[in-house]
């Protein structure tokens, strides 16, 4: 005989008349849960469908109840019925759990809506959601429960676990790290804000009509075709088919390019490259777009250059035009396709010497969407960009010179740049030119960043994070732009080492100091820095070093894809065998701010209460385990190729 509760009639109406009260709040904790890899119209149906399924029919059994926790637990049926939402949006990692995506099908299918595509009202969401971006679903769920659902630490991971995840008290402790906008929650939380309403547009009306039509003929010829086979078998022959793609659709046609109003950027609050107006002496050149469309649907012998996770595909529907105009001898076409730019280049006359460029722009925003290459010189010893319309002013720098001036950069009334030196792309790194670029007042005051160009279409964002401030307690310090004298000290001996970057598909770089100690023998201060370079598509590649007082900077660890060193791997760990100026050898390892004792094991048996760990290494190298303590309670284990982590 079965003893599992069920549910009863009565206990259905009440979870009922919870789902309808609570009704916007589900639906924005399904919707910042579910997967953010599906897309904003995916999600919010799914987030819909997940809500209205999570209404249990009588008899149903009610699963692992939430444990009791006191007379503050909240509404049992409000409980039950989170916990139904949260089964059909995480994802489980326990062995009998498999994948959410196994769970709901390959790939998920959410309810069908003909005609329309959906995204949730403005207000913060998807702000919130970017904050969550590439946060497990747990820790994404976590953050919702606590931060806006306003349950206790406690109930969120009770309400965690019965949801099935694998470790909720780590996942509330890794959501409660993510760095918070009050004033982003507070416009969440108002009354007027219902997560449940969703704005609806169109889809692409003519290309739907098309598709239409196309189906309905390729059936009537199917069926001629059918009848036709069944009187008479032609020898087989070449495979014709009809034409389609760009083309057909009418995406390459010029005229639909869409165009951005110059002021744009200034009344949005989006900025970033959605609000970049057309630009260039040549924007109404019909044969020039015309040539530049036609090139990226079927290059043929152009040369074509991707980034990293790049497709060179044509665009499906009518790209952005960002600019059109000829610079150095060369005509050059700039335009957005989603999250993708393509720069296209031919001689001035039109008569050869086509190139196309293809990048990836992933949520760039007011310093990644800063700037993009118009062109380079001969040998690449310079280039000319076209900068963001919201940039006020523009200068260069050396940033292998801490104490280097700025130097000012002349930029036209349509943005472009005079010819600015770029790093060398291989050989002596005598200088490191950047660029420092200012926002206009009108967005935002006094916000100066700078920029590094690796050869790619889009330059390289620079930041820096400063040694830790105060107890472990204290919040995480955040990255701060690298233009105070501070930041500029920290990257001059690091600068040339950002060649090794060149033809990846990095966004933003960012050195962290996040130890530094005494070393033995009288060898002065040093200062233990975790260098990611930050990937378009979310994992980043680090590199741990020893920054002495003097001489190079020595390689400690190395990690390729990893989140360490970024806003959800804030948990740091590393050590090395180094040689002192006495010819002495000596384990050193440091940790981040929340670690306060470190442990040896292996050729070295050491311990240090502390940060930072300095131990004699007797005889010949051999195996180290490095585990360190963190305040909060775990541990972390030290950096190495797999990434080390936290336990």
């Amino acid at each position: 005989m079965s003893t599992s509760q069920r549910f009863g009639s009565a206990a259905v109406e009440h979870a009922e008349a919870v789902l309808v009260e609570q009704y916007p709040r589900l639906v924005r904790l399904a919707y910042l849960t579910l997967p953010d890899s599906l897309g904003r119209h995916t999600r919010v149906l799914l987030a819909h469908k997940a809500v209205q399924r999570a209404l249990p029919r009588p008899g149903t059994p009610t699963g692992p109840a939430p444990a009791e926790g006191g007379t503050d637990e909240p509404d049992p049926h409000l409980t039950l019925v989170r916990t139904r939402v949260l089964r059909a949006t995480l994802a489980p990692t326990g062995p009998a759990g498999g994948t959410w995506a196994a769970r709901i099908g390959r790939p998920p299918v959410p309810p069908f809506v003909w005609g329309l595509r959906l995204w949730p009202p403005a207000g913060g969401i998807d702000e919130v959601a970017q904050t969550l971006s590439g946060a497990p679903a747990p820790v994404r769920a976590a953050f919702v429960l606590h931060h806006l659902d306003d349950l206790t630490q406690g109930q969120a991971e009770r309400l965690l676990g019965s949801a099935g995840a694998a470790d909720p008290a780590g996942a509330v402790h890794d959501a409660l790290a993510l760095p918070v906008a009050e004033g982003l929650l507070q416009a969440l939380r108002r009354p007027e804000f219902d997560a449940s309403v969703v704005s609806a547009r169109p889809t692409d009306l003519l290309r739907r009509r098309r598709r239409a039509r196309a189906g309905w003929a390729a059936l009537a010829t199917l069926t001629l075709a059918l009848t036709a086979l069944s009187v008479h078998h032609p020898p087989a022959g070449p495979d014709v088919r009809p034409a389609a793609g760009p083309a057909a659709s009418g995406v390459l046609d010029p005229a639909r390019l869409q165009r951005v109003p110059a002021e744009a950027w200034a009344d949005t609050a989006r900025v970033d490259f959605t609000a970049w107006p057309a630009r260039g002496g040549r924007t109404g050149d019909r044969d020039l777009l015309a040539r530049a469309l036609r090139t990226w649907a079927a290059p043929g012998t152009t040369p074509v250059t991707t980034t990293p996770g790049t497709t060179a595909e044509p665009p499906a529907r009518a790209p952005q035009l960002l600019y059109a105009g000829e610079l150095d001898g060369r005509a050059v076409v700039l335009l957005r396709d989603g999250d993708r730019v393509v720069r296209y280049g031919e001689t001035a006359t039109g008569s050869g010497g086509r190139t196309l460029d293809v990048t990836r722009t992933d949520d760039a925003g007011v310093t990644t969407a800063a700037a993009l290459a118009l062109s380079r010189a001969p040998g690449g010893a310079s280039a000319r960009y076209l900068l963001a319309p919201w940039i006020a002013t523009a200068a260069t720098r050396d940033l292998l010179r801490a104490g280097d001036t700025a130097h000012t950069l002349t930029v036209a009334a349509d943005g472009v740049t005079a010819p600015a030196a770029v790093p060398p792309p291989g050989g002596a790194c005598a200088s490191w030119p950047v660029l420092e670029l200012t926002s206009s007042t009108r967005i935002v005051e006094k916000h100066s960043f700078v920029l590094t160009d690796l050869g790619a279409l889009s330059p390289v964002h620079l930041t820096y994070t400063p040694l830790p401030d105060g107890p472990a307690a204290a919040p995480a310090r955040q990255p701060r732009e690298a233009t105070g004298p501070e930041a500029r000290a920290a990257w001059a001996p690091l600068a040339c080492r950002l060649g090794e970057l060149r033809a990846g598909a990095y966004r933003a770089v960012n050195v962290w100091d996040f130890a530094a100690a005494q070393l033995p023998d009288g060898a002065g201060r040093a200062v233990w820095s975790c260098t990611r370079a930050s990937g378009w598509a979310g994992p980043g590649d680090v590199t741990v070093r020893l920054r002495l007082e003097n001489g190079t900077p020595q390689d400690v660890a190395r990690a390729r894809s990893t989140a360490a060193c970024g806003r959800f791997g804030q948990h740091l760990l590393a050590g090395f065998r180094w040689r002192s100026p006495a010819g002495r050898w000596y384990l050193l390892a440091a940790g981040s701010r929340q670690v306060t004792g470190i442990t040896a094991t292996g050729a070295v048996r050491a311990g240090a209460a502390d940060r930072t760990l300095a131990a004699p290494w007797p005889g010949p190298g051999g195996p180290v385990s490095l585990t360190g303590t963190l305040a909060g309670g775990g541990t972390v284990t030290a950096l190495d190729g797999a990434g080390g982590g936290r336990d």
